[in-house]
């Protein structure tokens, strides 16, 4: 299963209602209950009338249309991640799963899910610029680069 960085820093908000949500940014995520008015979105797009906020997330998805008959693939990822005592927050769309981590959990996140036998691409352009580097050099190299990195794990062994 492959996993693609999504560029830049998200936050988890709720809002008086959603007049001021820009509902065409890229990534704009809602949730409305008798109780809140809930947004994920990303952090420089957080509207005026937000009630409350947490900032500081980063976001994954999952690559690919999944379908609605497939089980279990965001609670074996959270499972994975509650190991190494990583919350995630998760978002379904009609296509695919994205889940979100607190970015100082990002790089500890990123190598267990590598350690598993998943893939993670970077969002951006720089595409395979650590592709056939180890895990020490894009781990010396991740505060250089933090916003241009791809680590693909290898193959895991059967």
């Amino acid at each position: 299963m492959e996993f693609k960085r999504i560029q830049g820093d998200f936050s988890v908000c709720k809002v008086q209602d959603y007049t001021g949500v820009c509902l065409n940014d890229l990534y704009c995520f809602t949730g409305r209950s008798e109780e809140e008015n809930s947004l994920i979105c990303q952090t420089q797009m957080v509207p005026a009338n937000t009630i409350s906020r947490e900032d500081g997330y980063k976001a994954f998805r999952i690559e690919g249309v999944l379908d609605f008959s497939l089980i279990g693939i965001l609670a074996r990822i959270s499972a994975l991640l509650a190991e190494e005592k990583i919350g995630i927050l998760a978002v379904s769309t009609f296509n695919t799963d994205y889940f979100f981590v607190k970015a100082n959990d990002e790089m500890h996140a990123l190598n267990k899910l590598a350690s598993s036998g998943y893939t993670v691409k970077s969002g951006d352009d720089y595409g395979d610029y650590f592709l056939n580097r180890t895990a020490s050099d894009i781990l010396g190299e991740y505060s250089e680069h933090r916003d241009e990195w791809v680590y693909l794990s290898p193959t895991p062994q059967k």
